[in-house]
C-alpha cells in the first residue's frame, strides 16, 4: 500500500513538473498573443478604431472651444471598407490628398451633386464627378477641405465618426441635429441645439442633390 503511494506520489510530481517545464509564463504569453493578435489587427482594420481629434476645424462639433479636453472618438471602419457606404452629412476620416496625412472632414456632397463652394476654390459650383465626394470641415474658415483641393476620390475616406467616447459629458452618438421645441426654455443647451441645426441646414443650401441618398 504504501509502494502504490509512492508511485502516485511520483506521478503527481512528474506530472506538475512536466507542466510547469512546457508551460512555462512567457510560452502562455507567446500563445495567448499569437491567438488573439491576428483578431485584434482584424478589429481594428475592419471593425472599429479608436482616434484623438485635434485642430478646430470640426468646431463646434468636434473639441469645441468649451472643452478642456481634445475629443476621443470611436470610428466605424466596417461600414466604409467592407460595406462601401457613404452618406452626406457623415463625419470622416480620410487621407489628405496633399500629403496623406490622416484628416477629419464632413461629407457634404456625393457624385452627381452640385455643390455651391467657398473661397479659395476658384469655381463657384462644382460637380462632384463619378467615385467622388466633396468635404468640408465644419468651421470653414479653419477647414483645409475641397474648398481648396476639391472633391476626392472615395478610396482616401477610412472610415466614418460613429461616436464621441470623451470627455465624458460629452460621450455618444453623433445624431442628424433637430430643431429644438421653441416651448422649451431658453437655455444654453437649447441655443447651442438651434445653432447646429441652422449649420446643417446652410450646408445643404449650397448643394444640389443628385438623387440619391448614399454612394456604394
Amino acid at each position: 500500500m504504501s509502494r502504490l503511494a509512492a508511485l502516485r506520489s511520483s506521478w503527481s510530481s512528474l506530472r506538475t513538473r512536466w507542466r510547469q517545464a512546457t508551460s512555462p509564463p512567457p510560452i502562455k504569453w507567446t500563445l495567448f498573443t499569437l491567438f488573439w493578435l491576428p483578431m485584434g489587427i482584424c478589429f481594428t482594420d475592419m471593425g472599429y478604431t479608436v482616434k484623438t481629434v485635434t485642430g478646430r476645424s470640426m468646431q463646434p462639433t468636434l473639441n469645441p472651444d468649451s472643452s478642456t479636453w481634445r475629443d476621443v472618438v470611436l470610428f466605424d471602419r466596417w461600414s466604409i471598407v467592407v460595406e462601401r457606404k457613404y452618406n452626406r452629412g457623415d463625419i470622416v476620416a480620410l487621407k489628405s490628398p496633399y500629403d496623406a496625412k490622416l484628416i477629419v472632414k464632413r461629407i457634404i456632397a456625393l457624385e452627381g451633386d452640385k455643390v455651391k463652394t467657398l473661397p479659395p476654390y476658384p469655381d463657384a459650383v462644382v460637380e462632384v464627378p463619378e467615385g467622388h465626394a466633396w468635404v468640408e470641415g465644419d468651421e470653414p474658415f479653419k477647414s483645409e477641405d475641397s474648398n481648396h483641393f476639391g472633391p476626392v476620390p472615395l478610396g482616401l475616406i477610412e472610415s466614418k465618426l460613429s461616436a464621441i467616447i470623451w470627455p465624458w459629458s460629452r460621450r455618444g452618438y453623433l445624431n442628424e441635429p433637430s430643431l429644438p421645441d421653441p416651448q422649451d426654455q431658453r437655455s444654453p443647451a437649447w441655443r447651442a441645439q438651434k445653432a447646429e441645426f441652422e449649420r446643417a441646414a446652410r450646408r445643404r443650401a449650397r448643394v444640389e442633390y443628385s438623387g440619391s441618398s448614399s454612394s456604394s
